[in-house]
């Protein structure tokens, strides 16, 4: 009799404030999905370091005789062959280097046709302009420090470059957007928060001598403020379940299909349906219970119970 009559005012009090409940339904909604997505996007920075950082390569290259009239690194002259075996020695007995792989200036200018060929600069490139290279994988891709300080301005070396370094201002941007977006985030969750307390006042108020009368018969406290808790807990957990309808549509959308950049941008390791799937439990809770403690507090001072 007692749920029964607990599930019968969640109803009452849902009809009667639609307008409102609507309203915490969609902010609750739009906030755990920014609340998810940021999720998801920290997981899909992860995986992408831990990609790339373990394909990055550190590149040594060498003067050729172009930089030896331009540039004050190159001064002395051209690398010679003496100098390119003992830096490729010197590379090989470090223990932070994996592999050595040296990059003629025909591969390198091979490489660079094929990658930038539309430029206009391209046409007027030969090979004996490009720069041989030695390039370097690491068996730790934040060891680059050690290599850079043991040939940067050696004798025959141009410049030692971190391709890590291009990476991070990606992923700097990257988390640099996801911290906005749990700005907006903890934004929505404010205004959903205080959606739900003045929801509870007006629900309260309403029913302010349904309440007096329960009092009068001696009803517990619990059991006055369990169908404005349970009301608030409804609405949050409709939109908890429409937070993680749009995760959902949003992952197959734009990495499956319609966007489809799983297809369009094969370099990317994509984080899967785990990834997802994981995070629709912490969503819906969070749903359930921020509007029930923010009840049961806003019932504690505007209820007097």
């Amino acid at each position: 009799m007692r749920a029964q009559f607990v599930l019968s005012e969640i109803g009452v009090g849902l009809r009667r404030n639609l307008t409102m409940t609507f309203a915490v339904v969609v902010s609750v909604a739009l906030s755990l999905a920014l609340f998810g997505g940021s999720l998801l996007m920290s997981d899909q920075v992860t995986s992408m370091k831990g990609y790339w950082y373990d394909k990055v390569n550190v590149s040594v290259f060498l003067c050729n005789k172009s930089d030896a009239e331009s540039d004050p690194n190159c001064a002395k002259g051209a690398v010679t062959e003496d100098q390119k075996g003992q830096i490729k020695g010197d590379l090989e007995k470090m223990s932070v280097v994996d592999s050595v792989t040296y990059e003629s200036q025909d591969a390198a200018y091979k490489h660079y046709k094929e990658q930038f060929g539309d430029s206009p600069l391209a046409s007027s490139l030969t090979p004996d302009q490009m720069q041989e290279s030695y390039r370097i994988k690491l068996k730790d891709p934040e060891k680059y420090q050690v290599v850079a300080t043991a040939f940067d301005g050696r004798d025959g070396v141009q410049s030692v470059q971190d391709q890590k370094g291009i990476l991070d201002n990606l992923f700097g941007l990257l988390n640099g957007m996801n911290w906005a977006a749990r700005a907006v985030m903890a934004l929505m969750l404010v205004v959903a928060l205080m959606l739900i307390v003045n929801t509870v006042r007006v629900s309260a108020f309403s029913r302010r001598r349904e309440t007096g009368i329960m009092r009068l018969v001696g009803a517990s406290g619990f059991y006055i403020q369990a169908p404005f808790i349970a009301e608030a807990a409804v609405a949050g957990l409709i939109g908890g379940t429409l937070a993680c309808g749009f995760l959902l549509v949003g992952r197959y959308f734009i990495i499956d299909n319609g966007l489809a950049l799983s297809e369009k941008l094969n370099l990317i390791n994509f984080i899967g349906w785990d990834a997802v799937l994981t995070k629709l439990p912490l969503i819906l809770a969070t749903s359930l219970l921020m509007p029930a403690l923010a009840a049961f507090f806003a019932l504690r001072k505007y209820l007097k119970v």
